[in-house]
């Protein structure tokens, strides 16, 4: 006997990557932007907590995925780079450096909350100025937690990954996966 489909997921997030990975995992759902402005500095978990209660109101009780990714290195949050030069020396930062991609996840409903946290370690390879330049000149630093999309050419800069890949691309699919499945049993196709 089929099984009804699931009803879908409240993306609270403007990310196409955040998108691309739920439709990789088939977890149905729709987009609704969250009226929150992250403050730099803040637990990727508060700012995931808080991008899906701005939404969780309007969205009866479908739950509500908030996520946020930040950089950490040698004690040093990187967000997103403000312009070329920022993300220039985030690059040189990170270069041949071991650095801890950190998500926060957040699945909100009017009745309940569940959080996680996820940590990926990434190594750069040592980066000389003409790979720092290339890939700054590239643009795909915008907009990215310490300059990079590991999707893209940033792959380019990655000696080894530790951990979920997704992550540092942009969503911590096994812990959102994990959640699902102890929440929904059966619902979402896991568990």
């Amino acid at each position: 006997m089929a099984r009804p489909p699931s009803p879908p997921l409240i993306l609270a997030s403007r990310s196409p990557q955040r998108r691309a990975i739920l439709e990789q995992l088939r977890i149905p759902f729709e987009v609704v932007a969250p009226d929150y402005e992250e403050e730099p500095g803040v637990d990727p978990v508060e700012h995931a907590r808080a991008k899906a209660r701005s939404v969780a109101g309007g969205a009866g009780d479908r739950p509500v995925l908030g996520v946020d990714t930040e950089v950490l290195c040698n004690g040093r949050l990187f967000g997103k780079p403000r312009d070329e030069a920022d993300a220039a020396e985030m690059m040189n930062a990170l270069s041949g450096r071991t650095h801890e991609v950190v998500s926060g996840l957040s699945l909100v409903t009017t009745a309940w909350e569940e959080i996680g946290c996820e940590v990926t370690r990434v190594t750069f390879r040592a980066l000389t100025p003409r790979d720092v330049a290339t890939y700054v000149a590239a643009g795909e630093w915008e907009g990215r937690a310490g300059a990079y999309a590991v999707q893209g050419f940033g792959a380019s800069l990655v000696e080894r990954i530790e951990g979920d890949y997704l992550n540092v691309v942009g969503l911590p699919a096994s812990l959102l996966v994990r959640l699902l499945a102890g929440r929904f049993s059966g619902t979402y196709g896991f568990g």
